[in-house]
């Protein structure tokens, strides 16, 4: 166990996903625990990066759990090249055995999502365990909800760029390119035919299975987006949150720069300068809890 933050105990975990693999994970235990808080990351993006959120809702009395997904940071095998895994495998496998290890019937449990955090959390056995979802940045991954200018740079990212890295290196070298952590085969291979589809994976004909999953979440959600969040637009969110048919469910959008919060995009939701959008998502945890109470 280890402590950066003033009161904040880090203790670095070893879990075991569903199927076995190994996984590495990062609790930040609160003073006083009131709930515990799970992180659903984003594509690409180690745990690391939310750490200064993680120690912030510790802080507030959250013991908050973030994991490093199969192939990505601390839980990527030695060589990306020949690893098997499906993209979903980070909610049905990873995401799984984090909510296994962190929820209890003590202090209510709830999550925090970020662009495919929002995804998974309709794929994740037992989500009803979670007493509220907030998700930040999440869309449904089509260029067409895209500004022009980024609609072009990602088609040639798909269609060419890409292509040609996996080809040479049997992976998605996307550190390469600047974008994040390197994507095994099988995240590339299914998230690029996935934004070919205005609503993601719900048009993928072999993947109709999934709508139903969505529809039968009913816990409360809140999506909150950016508008200058270039690969999850408004728009965007508001094609693929729909799937959450039965859920209480709020949309949320944010002018970053009326709301004095500078330029924010697909990845600023979770660097310091976003802090009011974490009390913002905190509160909300704390008034379901308090409505739960006066039920």
């Amino acid at each position: 166990m280890t402590s950066e933050s003033p009161n904040i105990l880090r203790e670095e975990l070893q879990l075991s996903a569903r199927d076995g693999y190994p996984l590495r994970a990062t609790l930040y235990h609160a003073p006083q625990p009131r709930a515990r808080l799970l992180i659903g990351g984003a594509t690409g993006v180690p745990q690391g990066f939310y750490r200064r959120f993680a120690e912030y809702a510790a802080q507030r009395g959250y013991s908050t759990l973030s994991v490093d997904y199969r192939g990505i940071g601390q839980s990527k095998p030695a060589q990306l090249r020949g690893f098997d895994m499906r993209y979903l495998d980070w909610a049905t496998h990873d995401l799984a055995a984090a909510l296994d290890h962190l929820h209890g019937d003590d202090l209510p449990t709830y999550m925090v999502g970020h662009s495919f955090g929002g995804h998974a959390f309709g794929l994740l056995p037992g989500h009803e365990r979670v007493a509220g979802f907030y998700t930040f940045g999440t869309g449904a991954g089509w260029h067409g909800w895209m500004p022009r200018a980024e609609r072009v740079r990602v088609q040639l990212m798909w269609n060419l760029v890409g292509p040609l890295i996996v080809m040479r290196k049997g992976y998605l070298a996307w550190s390469k390119l600047g974008m994040g952590e390197d994507l095994p085969l099988g995240v590339y291979q299914q998230w690029k035919r996935w934004c070919r589809y205005p609503r993601y994976f719900f048009d993928d004909p072999e993947q109709g299975h999934l709508a139903a999953q969505f529809a039968n979440v009913r816990t409360p959600i809140v999506a909150a987006n950016t508008l200058d969040d270039l690969w999850a637009p408004p728009s965007s969110r508001d094609s693929f949150m729909a799937a959450y048919s039965a859920a209480p469910y709020q949309a949320r959008t944010i002018d970053s720069q009326a709301e004095g919060l500078g330029a924010i995009g697909h990845m600023g939701y979770f660097r310091s300068s976003a802090t009011p959008l974490w009390d913002e998502a905190l509160g909300w945890f704390e008034q379901l809890h308090t409505n739960r109470r006066a039920a």
